[in-house]
């Protein structure tokens, strides 16, 4: 989709507040209020954006352990590959999952209440998974930045 500098002003205005008022967001993109309204629901359907989520803070509600995870598969099978990726995605307490080059095949974020959690994490279900080689953890130790804003 091509995306216009009204269009980007309108949606950089939603990453920075998506509880704005149909009418503050036309003014702030220089549009009448039904022409943003018609915008808004354009991108909706076709997917440029994909939810309005609240952004919540992990430590707020308690989930004061967050760690990077690398994983290995033993080979790439497809079975194993399919079982991975489906359990993972079920998983709430990871949080994205990213398939990448280099020496781990996956990368996942993961936030649990505590310590004792993520154990629970990893010898109650990943290490459970078939076809997994190595599995490395690097503790986040702070957030220096964290966005869910796309550079538009």
């Amino acid at each position: 989709m091509e995306l216009t500098e009204s269009d980007r002003k309108l949606l950089r205005t939603l990453q920075a507040d998506g509880r704005i008022s149909n009418q503050e967001l036309a003014d702030r993109a220089g549009m009448s209020a039904s022409a943003c309204w018609r915008r808004v629901k354009q991108f909706e359907e076709a997917g440029v954006i994909k939810a309005h989520p609240a952004i919540i803070s992990a430590e707020a509600v308690g989930l004061t352990f967050s760690a990077v995870v690398h994983v290995t598969l033993t080979r790439h099978e497809a079975a194993h590959v399919t079982t991975f990726i489906g359990r993972v995605s079920e998983r709430p307490e990871v949080l994205e999952c990213f398939s990448t080059t280099g020496e781990a095949d996956y990368h996942l974020r993961v936030v649990c209440r505590d310590k004792d959690a993520y154990n629970a994490f990893l010898d109650e279900f990943l290490f459970r998974l078939p076809g997994l080689a190595h599995v490395r953890t690097n503790l986040i130790l702070k957030e220096i930045k964290a966005t869910s804003r796309l550079p538009l």
